[in-house]
């Protein structure tokens, strides 16, 4: 016998008076626009993430300059940046995490008429200041890359533009930028703005900072961008960073999600693959370096020894990377008075308009990153005084000196090491056991720009003559 059951007939009066449910779909919680300001704080701290990982996903440049090997995994080490595609990692990590973050940002803080017209005008600058910086390290990563086009969602196949271009357009954004910054007005909260806690101070030196390392990268190149990189330098030397104080440092934190990546990749995962380079470690070792036993720990015999690149190496008999880079509040470095040092002594050696000699700037650099690494001013001196270290009598000219002893001070800053190996080919590295390729210059396009993206990659691959890691870019002319 079937059974019925019956509905009361209220039932069918309250639906047919509930025939619009979307009603029901109104997120009540969700905010109508989202703040400038966490947007803008998740921008710097993925661009900060990205720069400090050790992940093999993520950033192999550490292998890539010499100053790590791996033990176990020898693709990356070995220029095989592909298999992981890396460099669609990268790509997305930048444009997806960074700028479109950041471009959101900016749109916000332009349209807040919540603020006061400085404070809203300062929020805009120093949100594009953060926007040029990144897409420096899409140009010096890849080449061209779609700039005037970027960041629309409306144009999934953006054109590419010449990378000398879009560095010349960088170039007077700054300009704008701090044109149009009041430092005597407020800008972002101490709360979000990680680098430098609402100091708008600090972010007029930063982007000055960051001009003259624009301009020092672009420094061999001939005619107009050759002028406008000895120009922007000039400009920018004395409003730039004076002291490590002013260092762009990101605060990562004790407590997990706001560690540094390098403790969850190395100690909270419980991986064994990172040792270091015995290419860096033994020129620590021979030339008595008191950065040795800060930038890496003995092994299990309480001896220094460095793994050979692109070779298994043992864990247990290789030295590591030191504690104190392994704790999970150690600040990721974005731009230092380190760098910025040494692009002063360079500028001095190329004859462009710097306060100090060569050797002066070349010994604030190197004794500002003992300092930094926890040397005491003895140590630096005593360092200095080599004679295979003194400006007067190290080996080789300016470059050779400058790049080897920034190539060392750049430890744990694996991509802006890269950039200067391949800009002043020093130091001259040794080709890793097993290389797939040449010395990788770049990186090539990402598998989804070729797919998608077909047209105007094979467009740009051309311009820059083949998307090949061997191909260098437009300022690496040595």
């Amino acid at each position: 016998m079937k059974k019925y059951m019956l509905i009361p007939a209220s039932l069918f009066v309250l639906a047919s008076c509930t025939k619009d449910i979307s009603r029901f779909n109104e997120q009540t919680k969700k905010p109508e626009v989202v703040p400038a300001e966490p947007l803008f704080s998740n921008a710097v701290r993925n661009l900060s993430d990205g720069l400090v990982s050790s992940s093999v996903n993520t950033n192999v440049f550490r292998f890539t300059v010499q100053h790590w090997a791996a033990t176990t995994y020898q693709d990356e080490p070995q220029y095989d940046f592909t298999t992981r595609a890396i460099p669609q990692s990268w790509w997305a990590r930048m444009y997806r995490d960074v700028l479109k973050d950041l471009d959101e940002a900016k749109k916000i803080a332009a349209a807040d008429m919540t603020i006061p017209d400085a404070q809203r005008a300062n929020k805009v600058a120093i949100t594009d200041i953060m926007q040029v910086y990144t897409f420096t390290v899409l140009v010096n990563t890849f080449g061209n890359v779609p700039y005037t086009e970027a960041l629309n969602s409306e144009n999934v196949f953006p054109v590419y533009d010449d990378a000398s271009e879009i560095y010349k357009d960088l170039f007077a954004r700054l300009d704008a930028d701090l044109a149009a910054i009041d430092p005597s007005a407020a800008a972002f909260s101490e709360t979000a703005d990680f680098l430098y806690k609402g100091d708008v101070d600090q972010w007029v030196k930063f982007a000055n900072s960051l001009k003259i390392r624009m301009a020092l990268t672009m420094a061999d190149v001939t005619g107009d961008l050759g002028a406008t990189a000895k120009a922007a330098f000039e400009a920018a030397d004395a409003k730039a960073f004076s002291s490590s104080l002013d260092n762009a440092l990101f605060p990562y934190m004790a407590t997990t999600p706001n560690t540094n990546p390098l403790w969850t990749d190395l100690v909270q995962s419980g991986r064994k693959d990172m040792v270091a380079c015995e290419a860096l470690l033994d020129i620590l070792k021979d030339m008595n370096d008191p950065r040795l036993s800060l930038y890496f720990r003995p092994n299990n015999e309480g001896k220094y020894v460095g793994g050979i690149l692109g070779s298994n190496n043992t864990y247990s008999t290789t030295s590591k990377p030191s504690e104190q880079m392994i704790e999970p509040d150690f600040p990721g470095d974005m731009l230092d008075y380190v760098e910025v040092e040494f692009f002063r002594a360079e500028a001095a050696e190329r004859g462009w308009a710097v306060d100090g000699t060569a050797a002066t700037h070349y010994n604030n650099a190197v004794k500002a990153s003992i300092r930094y690494w926890g040397g005491s001013e003895a140590d630096a001196n005593a360092y200095l005084a080599r004679p295979d270290v003194a400006y007067a009598t190290a080996a080789g000219d300016w470059k050779q000196k400058i790049g080897f002893q920034k190539w060392i001070a750049l430890y744990n800053r694996g991509f802006e090491g890269w950039t200067e190996v391949r800009r002043l080919d020093q130091p001259v590295l040794n080709p890793p056991v097993g290389a797939v390729s040449g010395f990788p210059n770049r990186f090539t396009y990402p598998g989804n720009e070729q797919q998608l993206n077909g047209t105007n990659y094979r467009s740009a691959a051309d311009a820059i003559g083949g998307d090949e890691v061997e191909t260098k870019l437009f300022w690496d002319k040595n």
